[in-house]
């Protein structure tokens, strides 16, 4: 190996190596941001958590709205009767 190849391989490896350490640091950078961010994720699922009980107890209401026997005559009732007056102002 001559003395000119030895020293292009070592540029080629300093350049290697500096772009590899330029990559990593612009990464620890990332993770520096990340406890902030973190913290906006968590406050966002919390929100969505609670969003998610709410509908939650807003079917079981309508399921036991939709499941009542007494109420089931009457609420198809009231449905007929909105499709008959669908059907009459539709004419």
């Amino acid at each position: 190996m001559s003395f000119w190849t030895a020293i292009a391989l070592i540029a080629i490896a300093a350049i290697i190596f500096g772009s590899r350490h330029h990559r990593g640091s612009r990464r620890s950078e990332h993770d520096r941001e990340m406890p902030e961010t973190a913290v906006l994720a968590t406050e966002r699922e919390k929100e969505l958590e609670r969003e998610v009980e709410q509908l939650r107890e807003r079917v079981q209401v309508l399921e036991r709205i939709a499941t009542d026997d007494r109420e089931a005559k009457r609420l198809a009732d009231e449905i007929e009767a909105l499709r008959l007056e669908g059907k009459e102002e539709s004419r």
